[in-house]
C-alpha cells in the first residue's frame, strides 16, 4: 500500500496511468462483448432466413454465444465500475495527501507563527554580516545595521524586547530556499521585491529602501560611464537580480563582457580589490557601503548610470496572514512615526499630547488593528523607544552616522517631504494609512 505522501510524488502519475489503462481495457472488453452479441444476432438472422431454416445446432450455438457475450458484458461492466471507483479513491487520497503536506508547511495550529515566536521567546531573522550599513558585526560582535534594526523592531512588537532575535547569516543564493522552508520568521537581507520572488519565495511586507544597480571601477581605469565597459571583466554575486540585470544591460547595449561570478559578496569584493576583475556591480547603496571597507576608498569611482529598480524590504513565509499583517504594520508604524514627528526621545509626550494621528499610532486613542494582530495597544511605543522611527534607523546606519548615503531629495525621503508633482523623483517612503 502506498503512503499518501508517496502519492504526492511520482506515484500519482503512475497510478493515474494504470487506472486509465484499466479503463481502456474495460472499454475494449465492452466493445468485444457488444460485437459478439451483434455476431450472435447476425448468425441467428442468417440461419432463420436460409432455405433450410435454423437447425437445432444453429440455435444452440447462438444461445451459447449469446450467453458468453452477456457474461463478458457483465464482467466488463463490473470491471469498469471497479476501475472508476479506484480512480475516485486514488484522486481522493491524492487530495488528502496534498492538504496534509500543505498543512505540514504551515505553522502549527496554535495561533500561527506569532504564537510560535512568543512561545520560543525570540525572533529568527535571516540576514547578513558582510555589508556595512545593512548588516554587519560591530567591534563587540553584535549584529547591527539597517536590516538588523528592522528585525529588532518586529521583535519588540511581538516580544517587547529588541534583543530577542537570532540572526541567521545566509548568502544571496540561500535567501529563497531559506524563506520558502519557513525555518525563519523574517528575511531581511537587501532583498529586491520582484514578481517571481513574491509568488515563489514569500510575501514582501513593505519597501523600506529604494535602490538601483550601478558599477564601481578603479579610478585609474579612466572610465567615466557604464557605456564604456565593453570587454570588461565584471565581478558579481551569484543568485541575485544583480547578475541578471548585468546580463540584460550588456546584451541590450551590444557590449561584450566577462562575468566573474562568486557566491559570497565578501569574495566578490576581495576579487575586485585584488584586480581579478575590472568592475564591481551591485546595488548603488551597497557599492557605497563596501567602498568604505576598501584599503583606499578614494581610488574607486561609482559610475553615474543606474540600470535597474531595486525595491528592498522584509519578506515573511507564505501561509500566515496574521504574521504578514504584523510585519507590514510594524514597518508602516516606523514610517508614520517619522512623518508624525514621533521619535525615541518624545514618545511619552506624543502619546499624551493633542495630535490625534500620533495618539492613534501610539495606542492612546483609536486603533490601528492591534486586537486583530494580537499585539498590545501600545506596541508602537515600545518599538519606537527601542529602535527609533524610520529616520532614526536610516541616519544611524545609512545616513550621516553610518555610511552617509544622502537621503534628502531622493527616493528614500518621506512622501511628505516631496510634493506629488515631484514624484517619483523623491519622497517614495510611504505606507498604508494607520487607522
Amino acid at each position: 500500500m502506498m503512503s499518501r505522501f508517496e502519492i504526492l510524488g511520482c506515484s500519482p502519475n503512475t497510478e493515474k496511468i494504470a487506472i486509465l489503462g484499466g479503463n481502456y481495457n474495460m472499454k475494449k472488453q465492452l466493445l468485444i462483448a457488444i460485437l459478439a452479441t451483434v455476431s450472435v444476432f447476425a448468425v441467428a438472422f442468417s440461419a432463420c432466413t436460409s432455405d433450410d431454416g435454423p437447425t437445432d445446432a444453429d440455435l444452440q450455438d447462438a444461445q451459447a454465444t449469446t450467453s458468453a457475450a452477456q457474461s463478458a458484458l457483465s464482467a466488463a461492466n463490473a470491471r469498469a465500475d471497479a476501475a472508476e471507483a479506484s480512480a475516485d479513491e486514488a484522486m481522493k487520497m491524492a487530495e488528502e495527501a496534498k492538504m496534509e503536506a500543505d498543512q505540514a508547511m504551515m505553522p502549527e495550529e496554535t495561533g500561527g507563527r506569532l504564537a510560535q515566536v512568543q512561545e520560543r521567546g525570540h525572533l529568527i531573522c535571516a540576514s547578513r554580516n558582510d555589508v556595512p550599513g545593512y548588516g554587519f558585526l560591530d567591534d563587540s560582535g553584535r549584529s547591527v545595521g539597517f536590516d538588523i534594526d528592522l528585525c529588532r523592531a518586529v521583535a519588540t512588537a511581538v516580544l517587547g524586547d529588541p534583543e530577542a532575535i537570532e540572526v541567521v547569516f545566509i548568502n544571496a543564493a540561500e535567501r529563497g530556499p531559506t524563506i520558502q522552508s519557513g525555518e525563519v520568521d523574517l528575511l531581511v537581507r537587501t532583498v529586491t521585491w520582484t514578481t517571481s520572488r513574491d509568488a515563489q519565495w514569500g510575501n514582501y511586507a513593505q519597501t523600506m529602501f529604494y535602490d538601483g544597480q550601478g558599477f564601481m571601477v578603479p579610478a585609474d581605469l579612466g572610465v567615466t560611464s557604464a557605456y564604456e565597459l565593453s570587454g570588461a571583466a565584471v565581478c558579481v554575486t551569484s543568485g541575485t537580480t544583480t547578475e541578471l540585470n548585468m546580463a540584460d544591460f550588456f546584451r541590450q547595449n551590444a557590449m561584450e563582457y566577462n562575468p566573474q561570478v562568486f557566491e559570497d559578496t565578501d569574495i566578490v569584493l576581495s576579487s575586485y580589490e585584488s584586480g581579478a576583475c575590472d568592475v564591481f556591480t551591485n546595488d548603488r547603496s551597497q557599492l557605497a557601503a563596501l567602498r568604505t571597507s576598501l584599503q583606499n576608498p578614494a581610488d574607486h569611482v561609482i559610475l553615474p548610470e543606474t540600470i535597474s529598480e531595486e525595491p528592498l524590504g522584509p519578506v515573511v513565509p507564505h501561509g500566515d496572514d496574521q504574521w504578514f499583517d504584523i510585519v507590514k504594520t510594524v514597518m508602516s508604524g516606523l514610517i508614520y512615526a517619522e512623518g508624525y514627528g514621533i521619535n525615541s526621545g518624545n514618545v511619552s509626550a506624543k502619546a499624551s499630547g493633542d495630535d490625534v494621528k500620533a495618539k492613534r499610532l501610539l495606542g492612546t486613542e483609536g486603533t490601528i488593528g492591534q486586537e486583530s494582530l494580537g499585539l498590545s495597544e501600545t506596541f508602537m511605543q515600545d518599538v519606537i523607544n527601542a529602535v527609533g522611527n524610520y529616520g532614526e534607523i536610516y541616519d544611524r546606519n545609512l545616513g550621516p552616522d553610518g555610511i552617509d548615503l544622502p537621503r534628502e531629495g531622493g527616493r528614500n525621503a518621506l512622501w511628505s517631504d516631496a510634493p506629488c508633482g515631484d514624484c517619483p523623483k523623491g519622497g517614495q517612503i510611504y505606507a498604508a494609512p494607520l487607522r
